[in-house]
């Protein structure tokens, strides 16, 4: 029970009479003799507008006692008497109907319970048109089921009797449950129509009087209100909920909108000395607890409800309009009186949106932080995020430092996930100087459906404040692989961890992460690190409680990783000697820094045995064919390593740096070897030879023997040549060079010999072929043979004879031979003498070439002998025959030398 004197009162409604604009502004006149009074519809009953425009028609001879008007239609329903005694009629209207200029009544029945004349105490109607029910004087109720607006199509029955008069009656919908309650001078009920035994629960003993019950909106879940003198009370269709203790004589209850407005007789007034009763209008907000308006009326008719306000009759014939006032003047009037808390409930009760309550909010924490309540500010303030800038609240507890109220209101910001990196830095900063472990735990420890801030922003304050194990914790769990490396390796130098923490990352972020860092891992555990690293370039899979086991579709460079055993040699060998064991097909890279690891090694050994092991495994490198030979050879160079400089140098067939390696090492022995080993490709290497030990002031009689001795076996160098050369060494005499000079003219003279036998030879064969010649041109040629020189048959004519001397029979001519024009057996040897006839007529003309090679040749004596035998400097003239003639007798000399070269055929 709650006692409505405690409750706070209010002017919410602003009371004025209505006035009659078609009478200058004088009050209205309401009609004389209203017996009963209804709206809906945007009517008053009679049929007031809302212009005053006042309309009515005659629905009873006699009068009219109850009227009701339903909101969802525009139908009327009414009870009267049409003759004297009690007999009342119910009639329907329906207002959109007209007959002669009326309402049309689609319906008449009369309105008596059992054929028992009674009064009619109070009229109820479904909305769905589907129930109507009346009460009477004598304790029953009628209920009409079906359509209400058709005889045909309903049907009446007796649902209540009883003693007590009915003193009100309401409908209330629930889904597909429809309850009517029944309220009398003693008792309430309620019964369920949508059963067929209409089952009735008795609610309470108390009832009311006439008027005093109505039924409140389906916001506040349609209860029913029962107001008797001492208490208000509110039921549901199966218990009675909760009572107020308005006392009063009670004579109107009515509900609008969210306000119960009750009636009751003023104590201080009554007819014996007032002609008029003094009657207190009092509304009531039963959610919010206060009184919205509370005035005192003479001798109030009734109380109706329409165009968003309360309309009051009066005896006295006079309209008051009681306007509800906006809901901003209402937050105003509160906040006026700090009654902030009210103010909330009825904005929320009024709807208001969230921009205003987040500034009712606002206002309300203000009040609270100016009367020092900082813990209930903070609160109010909460409840403004999201709409109220946060920096607001922040700058007033930062002055104020009241860091545990700044702590919860920043808290509530990263729940609602509006909170910035600066507010997560805040938070935390506030954690670490409250020195609130839990609380600081609890916050970074959160779901991940929980997580309202910016992970990596909480990373850098919480190192930043010392808190590192807390700041590992929310890297790890959030994957912030970088920022937990870092701390790892930075603040906590837990190197172990960090390098286990690598191992189970996904492949490309293990491997960026040891690229990063690699050296200060390698620097502190250079075994387990070296382990990961051989893991990442072979086939590496993170070390997980999961058995399942990913291909790689590449391993990591292992080449990009050496530069991470800067300071590690041993480490480096280990992992570069298991890359090639493992991959030998490893990078060249990881070769040649193996190379020049082994290299190293094998200068600073002293050990002749394991000097030699050394250098046997950086040979079996530079033998595998996977270094880089300008690197391998500058890396032999700069160790000195005698064998893999020569190992390159012919690999490179560099056979001219050989010989010179020798020669700058004096290695006499090893410079002649290297010419017979890589003479027959470079002969100049016998001439640089001989060069270098004719510049020898030591005696070096045999090596120059022997290079003589190869020198002119090959004909390598002319003697002149030889001479020169020798002629700087001041060690070596003329019997050095005795014997290659008496071989060389020996030969020379036998060469000598040999040009002039061939010279002879060649002018007898040159005296035959002029006296061939003549014969031919002077003398008849006899054609003696006597087989064919093709199938060697004997000759049978057809036949065909040429000029060199050979015969053919027709057939084995046409058979064999390309062209009937030449001498199968001699067109070989003619067609290569045309060829170099050809070639020769075509180089002739070369000059560019001629003088290109002329000057590029280190012999130019033997150029211009060989361009001299392909006659290019002689003036050849091949004479053919004339266009379209025959050979005359001036002719007959060009004509035999054109036979003997080209076999021209004569058919005989």
């Amino acid at each position: 029970m709650a006692a409505f004197l405690q409750w706070r009162r209010f002017v919410f409604f602003d009371k004025e009479t209505v006035k009659d604009p078609s009478e200058n502004g004088k009050n209205f006149q309401l009609p004389v003799g209203i017996a009963a009074c209804d709206s809906g519809r945007g009517h008053i009953i009679w049929f007031l507008t809302r212009s005053l425009q006042l309309s009515s028609f005659q629905a009873y001879k006699l009068r009219v006692t109850h009227l009701y008007q339903l909101k969802q239609h525009n139908i009327l329903v009414s009870v009267g008497q049409d003759e004297p005694g009690i007999n009342p009629l119910v009639k329907v209207w329906n207002l959109d109907k007209k007959d002669s200029g009326s309402p049309l009544c689609t319906r008449i029945f009369p309105a008596i319970p059992g054929n028992k004349p009674t009064e009619v105490s109070c009229l109820s109607v479904h909305e769905n048109l589907n129930f109507m029910a009346i009460g009477f004087t004598d304790g029953s109720v009628v209920l009409t089921k079906g359509d209400i607006t058709r005889d045909r199509h309903s049907k009446t029955l007796s649902l209540h009797e009883g003693n007590c008069p009915i003193t009100g009656l309401a409908f209330r919908q629930a889904g597909k449950v429809t309850h009517l309650f029944v309220a009398t001078l003693e008792k309430v009920q309620c019964y369920t129509l949508s059963v067929k035994e209409y089952p009735r629960i008795e609610l309470d003993t108390h009832g009311c009087a006439l008027r005093c019950s109505a039924l409140t909106d389906p916001s506040q879940d349609s209860q029913f209100i029962v107001a008797g003198d001492d208490c208000v009370y509110l039921y549901q269709p199966d218990e009675r909920g909760p009572c107020f203790a308005f006392d009063g004589h009670k004579l109107l209850t009515h509900w609008h909108r969210g306000y119960l407005l009750i009636i009751v007789l003023s104590e201080f007034g009554s007819r014996q000395t007032s002609p008029t009763e003094k009657h207190i209008l009092t509304i009531y907000d039963l959610d919010n607890k206060f009184i919205a308006y509370s005035a005192a009326f003479d001798d109030v008719i009734d109380v109706l409800a329409e165009w968003g306000s309360f309309y009051v009759l009066t005896r006295d014939r006079t309209l008051y309009m009681l306007q509800e006032k906006d809901t901003q003047t209402k937050l105003e009037m509160l906040f006026k009186k700090n009654l902030f808390v009210m103010a909330i409930n009825l904005a929320k009760s009024q709807h208001l949106d969230n921009d205003g309550l987040s500034e009712i909010f606002r206002q309300y924490g203000d009040h609270l932080y100016v009367k020092g309540d900082h813990d209930g500010a903070i609160q109010q303030y909460i409840r403004t995020i999201g709409k109220l800038e946060p920096s607001y609240v922040i700058r007033k507890f930062l002055d104020a430092q009241r860091i545990h109220n700044l702590t919860a209101y920043l808290q509530a910001l990263h729940r609602q996930s509006l909170a910035n990196a600066d507010h997560t830095t805040l938070l935390l900063n506030c954690y670490t100087k409250l020195k609130d472990s839990s609380k600081l735990e609890e916050f970074i420890k959160s779901n991940e459906s929980e997580v309202h801030f910016d992970v990596e922003i909480a990373i850098k304050v919480l190192r930043q404040a010392g808190y590192h194990s807390h700041a590992v914790f929310l890297a790890e769990k959030h994957m912030h692989h970088e920022w937990y490396l870092k701390i790892q390796l930075e603040d906590l130098k837990n190197y172990q961890e960090a390098l286990r923490y690598i191992g189970r990352l996904p492949f490309d972020q293990a491997e960026s992460n040891m690229k990063r860092y690699g050296k200060i891992l390698m620097h502190h555990v250079p075994e387990s690190s070296t382990i990961l690293l051989k893991r990442l370039c072979t086939d590496y899979q993170p070390n997980k409680d999961s058995t399942d086991r990913d291909s790689l579709d590449r391993p990591a460079n292992p080449e990009e990783f050496i530069p991470v055993f800067a300071n590690n040699p041993r480490e480096l060998r280990a992992f570069l000697e298991h890359m090639i064991e493992v991959d030998p097909f490893s990078p060249e890279g990881v070769y040649d820094t193996l190379l020049e690891l082994r290299l190293q090694d094998w200068a600073h050994e002293q050990d002749p045995g394991k000097k030699k092991v050394l250098q046997e495994a950086a040979l079996s490198l530079l033998r595998s064919d996977h270094t880089v030979f300008d690197k391998a050879l500058v890396l032999c160079q700069m160790h000195n390593f005698k064998e893999g400089v020569l190992y390159l140098y012919e690999k490179g067939k560099l056979y001219q740096q050989i010989m010179h390696y020798h020669m700058q090492n004096e290695e006499y022995g090893k410079v002649v070897e290297a010419c017979k080993r890589y003479g027959d490709s470079e002969v100049c290497l016998w001439e640089q030879a001989l060069g270098y030990f004719a510049r020898k002031e030591e005696n070096c009689k045999a090596y120059i023997s022997e290079v003589l001795q190869h020198i002119d076996e090959n004909n390598l160098m002319p003697p002149l040549l030889v001479v020169q050369t020798l002629a700087h060494n001041s060690t070596a005499s003329l019997s050095v060079i005795k014997d290659y000079l008496i071989n060389k003219l020996e030969r020379e003279t036998q060469q000598i010999e040999e040009d002039e036998r061939k010279i002879r030879q060649y002018r007898e064969e040159t005296a035959h072929l002029r006296t061939e010649i003549q014969e031919l041109k002077t003398c008849a040629k006899i054609f003696q043979k006597t087989k064919c020189s093709m199938c060697n048959s004997p000759l049978e004519l057809p036949s065909v004879h040429f000029l060199c001397g050979h015969s053919f029979h027709q057939h084995c001519l046409e058979s064999f031979a390309e062209s009937e024009a030449e001498c199968p057996t001699c067109t070989p040897e003619n067609r290569k003498v045309m060829d170099m006839l050809r070639a020769q007529d075509q180089k002739r003309d070369l000059h560019d070439h001629f003088h290109r090679q002329l000057k590029c040749s280190n012999d130019g004596f033997s150029v211009i002998a060989d361009y001299f035998g392909r006659g290019v400097f002689n003036k050849l003239t091949l004479i053919t025959d004339p266009p379209g003639g025959k050979s005359g007798a001036g002719n007959l000399e060009a004509e035999f030398n054109r036979d003997l070269l080209i076999n021209t055929k004569r058919n005989v």
